[in-house]
């Protein structure tokens, strides 16, 4: 959940503050983080209470048209995310192999890349959370080590970060806020993060225990996007104390000094010099050595691999997946003998009874296996067991008929 924050549209946002304003917008950047804080918690607490994430929730209670006109918007959100993302990506790859990997080809790496790295799922969610931890841990590094190299001023840059002010700021400083909060709050993670907490076993018919996981969650997102905006204020610091009113011929003037191949990007004029993801290396790399350029080119493939990773991880559909049992149990009565939460004859899989949508079969039972391991084990073990998507039309059938059914919703 945190990766979003720190995403390559974030860094990009965040040299241009620092380059265009100086500390005058570090009090934005927080404002946002805490109002990402909020968004998240109520995305925690929606999995954790409701046990749907946001996207079933949205299937549940709209009609079909504002369902999919949402669902696009969503998918529309994610691509547009994920296209700077990747392009972060092969910019990074660009300046780690001084321009032997072309952007496009950085693209491509990071596409295969990518779904690789997903794969890890496939072992269990907390080796890709590991993954994603390492990941967040080398940005600390990289941006950090940034950090201690410029030394920022640190009075102007508490000042700046919790004192609302912007003296002498004009339209760009004005369209630099807007676009730090457009780049902080991201809408697919709040549908990933309500699915995320579901990971987590909780009795939802023990509300002693949900609101122990609601405090948990709360407490394990604040940590998380404190790293997060520790990591943003590093790059801020950086670009706000070296670069800062810089005109493209002082920099000019410095590049050709250290013997930077890169000197032509800033033209011989006295305009306020003008950085995004590549330039920045680059400035970086003149002032402070060509060490400082590969350290940010690497802290730069680290977000854009991991947000990329989390983009793709938001987008993936989830799909129904039904299993028929005929024959595992007897046919159900109305009202079966089996108790909630208990288990079935036979069945290696937890299961609570749920109050299934009016479309579905009015005598089925819904079950929820507790984990994954549970579900696998339930469906391997029992040769009877047949799975497979179920469409309405066979729900509808499976009604008229008076047919019961037990049903799987996946985790």
């Amino acid at each position: 959940m945190s990766i979003a924050y720190l995403d390559p549209g974030n860094i990009e946002s965040d040299l241009q503050s620092g380059a265009k304003a100086g500390f005058k917008l570090l009090w934005v950047l927080l404002g946002a983080t805490i109002i990402g804080l909020l968004l998240q918690r109520l995305a925690a607490r929606l999995g954790v209470v409701t046990g749907m994430h946001l996207a079933e929730v949205c299937h549940r209670q709209y009609h079909t048209v504002p369902r999919i006109i949402l669902w696009l918007m969503v998918e529309l959100a994610i691509i547009g995310s994920d296209m700077q993302e990747v392009i972060g990506c092969a910019i990074a790859f660009y300046l780690l192999s001084s321009g032997r990997i072309p952007l496009w080809g950085g693209v491509l790496i990071t596409i295969l890349d990518t779904f690789v790295f997903l794969f890890l799922d496939k072992y269990g969610l907390r080796k890709l959370e590991a993954f994603f931890g390492l990941l967040i841990t080398i940005m600390a590094i990289t941006f950090g080590y940034e950090y201690v190299t410029v030394s920022p001023d640190q009075g102007q840059l508490l000042m700046g970060m919790f004192v609302p002010y912007c003296k002498g700021c004009g339209p760009v400083q004005l369209g630099q806020a807007v676009g730090i909060v457009g780049a902080v709050i991201m809408p697919h993670n709040i549908y990933l993060h309500s699915a995320l907490v579901k990971s987590r076993e909780v009795d939802r018919s023990n509300k002693k225990e949900v609101k122990e996981a609601n405090k948990y969650f709360f407490i394990e997102s604040t940590i998380a996007l404190f790293v997060s905006f520790l990591i943003n204020v590093f790059v801020v610091a950086v670009f706000a104390e070296a670069f800062y009113k810089r005109t493209n011929t002082e920099v000019h003037s410095v590049c050709n000094q250290s013997g930077s191949p890169h000197s032509h990007l800033f033209p011989l004029n006295n305009e306020t010099l003008e950085v995004d993801i590549y330039r920045g290396g680059v400035v970086l790399g003149c002032f402070f050595g060509p060490a400082a350029l590969y350290i940010w080119a690497v802290g730069i493939l680290a977000a854009g691999q991991s947000s990329t990773m989390t983009g793709t991880y938001s987008g993936f559909p989830e799909p129904a997946l039904v299993a028929f049992c005929p024959g595992l149990v007897d046919p159900l009565p109305r009202h079966h003998p089996y108790p909630a939460g208990g288990r079935l004859p036979g069945c290696a899989a937890s299961y609570r009874h749920e109050r299934l949508p009016q479309r579905a079969a009015e005598h089925a039972v819904a079950i929820r296996p507790h984990s994954h391991p549970h579900f696998h084990q339930f469906a391997v073990s029992h040769e009877r067991v047949c799975q497979r998507t179920v469409s309405l039309s066979t729900l509808r059938d499976a009604k008229a008929n008076n047919a019961p059914l037990i049903l799987f919703s996946p985790l």
